[in-house]
């Protein structure tokens, strides 16, 4: 199997820088000449390319939502994290909520399309060694997100998890977030099997482990008691990740 790891991996890498590439000027070109919207557009063909990229390792994305999700409302989608490739099937899949991330500063820099998107589309980029720009980011993002009817995703773990295995959630950045989103809903979600496109190292990745990202049922913040909502999500979203 890791043979084949090192015969895919130059072809995808290929495959997905090249996209990143194509989609930096079309991004340009939505943002500064049509507006906001065409530039989310954009993004969003953008995460779908990066989905299907993943075809040339062999993993298949699989989206399993039994709920439905309330529209015209700010949502805070509540993500462990695995790895980068979390990432793209959240915008894809869940393209109707719009949702927004919050990245660490270094990503808003350097990389094709990525660094444009954190920078321009709305995310929050947070210096982690500068708690007050971080809490001030924070701020500034949740009423971002609650003007524009946007939604929030987040990964609470805060790094992502080599193995698979959650680590401890830190709950400042969501609190911040409902502050400011008083009428919004928790959506928990589970991503499994991420992690296993690393599993040795960065070269070469991991093939033919399907990817899956998994919706459990809304919370409502106006509804449920705050300590009650964060016990929820976090209960949720660990009772289906996959540690194997």
């Amino acid at each position: 199997m890791k043979l084949i790891s090192y015969i895919l991996t130059p072809i995808f890498g290929l495959v997905f820088y090249l996209i990143l590439l194509v989609f930096h000027p079309l991004q340009w070109i939505g943002y500064n000449i049509f507006g906001q919207n065409a530039h989310q557009k954009v993004v969003d063909v953008l995460n779908w390319f990066l989905v299907k990229s993943l075809l040339f390792l062999g993993v298949v994305v699989r989206f399993k939502n039994p709920y439905k999700i309330p529209e015209n409302t700010t949502i805070v989608f509540v993500s462990n994290h695995q790895s980068m490739f979390d990432i793209p099937p959240i915008i894809w899949y869940l393209r109707k909520h719009v949702p927004k991330f919050v990245s660490k500063i270094e990503l808003g820099k350097g990389i094709p399309s990525i660094s444009f998107n954190l920078k321009y589309g709305g995310a929050a980029l947070i210096d982690r060694k500068d708690r007050n720009q971080a809490i001030r980011e924070l701020e500034k993002f949740a009423k971002r997100i609650n003007e524009n009817k946007w939604s929030a995703a987040i990964f609470p773990e805060g790094t992502r998890s080599r193995d698979g295995k959650p680590k401890n959630f830190a709950y400042g950045g969501l609190k911040t977030i409902f502050n400011h989103n008083p009428e919004a809903y928790v959506v928990p979600l589970t991503v499994n099997n991420s992690w296993k496109i690393f599993k040795y190292g960065k070269f070469p990745l991991g093939v033919f482990s399907p990817l899956t990202l998994e919706v459990h049922e809304p919370i409502s913040l106006k509804e449920t008691k705050l300590e009650e909502v964060l016990k929820i999500t976090e209960e949720r979203i660990k009772s289906k990740i996959i540690q194997s």
